[in-house]
């Protein structure tokens, strides 16, 4: 039987992959690599770029291919096989990335290529790629004597499973828990979408009566709608309690022991490569310069924002007592009770605005949208090859109808898929000989699924979620750059990486976009303009709250990394319960486990990171306010968003890229703006 990872020029057959396939393709592909780069290496060679990195360039693209649909299907059609043969894969991956990364011979030759005469004729992509990967080098421990070496390789390799561990533990212990419901008295409140979406989950399971999981959608419902207390503290008992040694299923998938492994080797990489801790390791790849840099940041942040942040809270308390008699806040009730003082206070009700925002009306506008601002096409192709029916595929040209990449869809939530959204890489632009190998991207999201012949309906912070997501595939997608190591995404600052998704938010609030995105899921009515008023009234509805959860978030990454200690082990929630005291106007019951699925951190690439969405979002709504003053479709706005930032991936410094789009560095006021922690001057 052929094996379609081999050969995977184009798109990926998903059809064909079967878990069978995964081991002996990845094991023959590290073998071939590694024969191919001794062979690249002799003793006294003059070394070029196109006799070291472009073969180097085409053995890791062939790799990439053939992992990268592994990877994805393991994400979004996950099986007990494609899960064994994915980490089955995981250590032998993780090993040979440390055997390039500390090949005396390799970085040798990179280092000779660098400070050759041939340098200084390559430009500024190709210079910017020898100056990460002698970075890299070092990062990867290659000037480490023998010992630390092995032990810098063994430390990689257990971290491999670890992070794999974490994110399949969340999955099951998200999996594991539901509830059947045929006493329809318990269900007051909830909406019908809500209910059809349970009714149809029963129904597939063979039972009567409503389903609710604590896959995103179905949990998010109960918690902002139902109005029986008790359910909802029973649903947020069991998701701020997955894979924990807490809640319903308490112990089974329990993460405890893992985050606190994962701390401690990610402190002895650290030491191992010179650094105090492992927060002074991770911005070795980021913008931010220091870590005093980054905690001064948050936590100016954080003073601006708790005032606001505490008259919110009081603001729903006495909201709560006064108009529902409530005297006393429970962690299970904020949501519920701050979606009746939205409607309160604005008239706005989230189930009113989700009837004008069809995803059958959402996704081709926010094409419009993009078509507008960057003058390209995006069109569906069909026939294409998917890894399930929800998922589309679609096509992006130029305006004289050049192809420049794809991407597909996948939207829904669903059973054996990782909950969350994502951007991730199918393919990734680069030149090979005369053509160009144009980029491919995944996108996924968790949405609600169509219900009875009716089309999906978001939320209007889903559409967020998409535009969001859409922004890191344009930057995936756009890009110009011919060299792997730094096109699309590859090479940019991990802190400037969210700049294109945020960048992309800001325009569903904008009037003129929200005409293109919009209309009733029935009539196709525009979005009506006193609805659109109360939106926009309602923008920064509770900013501050969200503003400190997001800090809370950032500082506890940035501490438990930075602060680590061997002698007394992670400290996880210790660390937690002083963040909280610090910036948290509410704080959670005891039993809540919030860090146990921080899937970002102990299972993503965020860890001493996090603080990156709130880095990255002065740099995005710093560039959006170039838009509010122009007009938010000025074209020559678009054009230099697209050539300065999106067209030029990795290939320069963050910083040099933003101030040759905005003429300056950043500054913060717009971000306060947005967020209504500043009102506009």
């Amino acid at each position: 039987m052929s094996n379609p990872l081999f050969d995977m020029d184009g798109l990926p057959p998903f059809s064909r992959i079967k878990a069978e396939h995964v081991v002996p393709a990845i094991t023959r592909l590290l073998d071939e690599n590694r024969e191919a780069i001794a062979s690249l290496l002799e003793p006294g060679k003059t070394y070029t770029w196109e006799n070291l990195v472009e073969p180097l360039e085409d053995l890791e693209d062939r790799l990439n291919k053939a992992w990268s649909p592994v990877s994805h299907m393991n994400a979004v059609v996950n099986s007990e096989e494609m899960r064994e043969a994915y980490n089955t894969c995981l250590p032998l991956l993780s090993d040979y990335a440390t055997e390039i990364g500390q090949n005396e011979e390799l970085y040798a030759a990179y280092r000779s290529l660098a400070e050759s005469t041939d340098a200084a004729k390559l430009d500024d992509a190709q210079r910017k790629i020898l100056e990460n990967a002698l970075r890299d080098f070092r990062l990867s421990g290659v000037e480490l004597s023998p010992e630390k070496k092995a032990r810098f390789k063994a430390i990689a390799q257990e971290l491999s499973k670890l992070t794999s561990q974490f994110q399949d533990n969340v999955l099951d212990a998200t999996n594991a828990w539901s509830k059947h419901i045929e006493d329809e008295s318990l269900l007051t409140g909830l909406p019908e979408s809500a209910l059809a979406m349970a009714r149809q989950t029963a129904a597939a399971q063979g039972k009567s009566g409503w389903v609710f999981n604590l896959e995103f959608p179905s949990y998010i419902a109960v918690m902002t709608y139902a109005d029986d207390r008790e359910l909802r503290r029973e649903f947020y008992t069991a998701y701020s309690t997955r894979a924990s040694d807490q809640g319903p299923n308490a112990g089974r998938w329990d993460n405890s022991e893992i985050m606190e492994r994962i701390l401690a080797l990610r402190h002895e990489q650290a030491l191992l490569l010179g650094y105090s801790n492992y927060a002074e390791l991770s911005l070795a790849t980021k913008m931010a310069r220091s870590t005093e840099e980054v905690m001064h940041f948050l936590n100016d942040l954080a003073s601006r924002s708790l005032p606001r942040a505490k008259r919110d809270l009081e603001e729903l308390k006495a909201f709560a007592e006064q108009e529902h008699g409530i005297a006393s806040l429970e962690a299970w009730d904020l949501a519920y009770y701050s979606e009746k003082l939205k409607q309160y206070k604005f008239a706005l009700s989230e189930e009113e605005i989700r009837t004008y925002f069809p995803v059958t009306r959402v996704v081709p506008g926010m094409f419009s949208v993009v078509e507008r601002l960057y003058g390209i096409k995006i069109r569906e192709r069909s026939g294409v090859d998917v890894w399930h029916p929800d998922v589309k595929f679609y096509e992006i040209h130029d305006q004289s109808g050049e192809f420049l990449g794809g991407f597909y869809l996948d939207l829904y939530a669903r059973p054996k898929k990782r909950g969350g959204a994502w951007m991730d890489e199918c393919v990734t632009r680069r030149r090979i000989g005369q053509r160009i190998q144009h980029p491919v991207a995944y996108l996924t999201c968790n949405f609600a699924p169509p219900t009875n012949g009716e089309p999906s309906l978001l939320r209007h912070d889903e559409v967020l979620t998409l535009f969001h997501e859409f922004g890191h595939g344009l930057h995936h997608m756009l890009t110009k750059v011919d060299y792997l190591g730094v096109s699309g995404i590859h090479g940019v600052e991990w802190d400037a990486v969210e700049l294109p998704s945020q960048f992309m938010e800001n325009f569903c609030w904008e009037p003129e976009a929200l005409e293109l995105i919009s209309g009733h899921y029935r009539t196709g009515e525009p979005l009506p303009k006193d609805l659109l008023d109360k939106m926009i009234a309602a923008r920064n509805f509770q900013s501050g709250m969200q503003m400190v959860r997001q800090l809370e978030f950032s500082l506890f990454d940035f501490r438990i990394h930075l602060e680590y200690d061997p002698s007394r082990g992670g400290w996880i929630y210790p660390i937690l319960d002083e963040v909280r005291k610090q910036v948290a106007v509410f704080i959670p019951p005891p039993f809540n486990r919030f860090p146990h699925s921080f899937s970002h951190i102990f299972g993503g690439g965020y860890a001493a990171g996090y603080y990156s969405y709130k880095w990255a979002e002065v740099l995005s709504s710093d560039a959006f306010s170039l838009l509010e003053e122009k007009g938010i479709f000025a074209p020559e706005v678009g054009r230099s968003f697209l050539e300065n930032i999106l067209a030029r991936g990795g290939s320069r410094k963050a910083m040099e890229l933003f101030i040759a789009f905005r003429g300056r560095e950043p500054t913060i006021d717009a971000l306060l703006r947005h967020n209504g922690i500043v009102e506009a001057a």
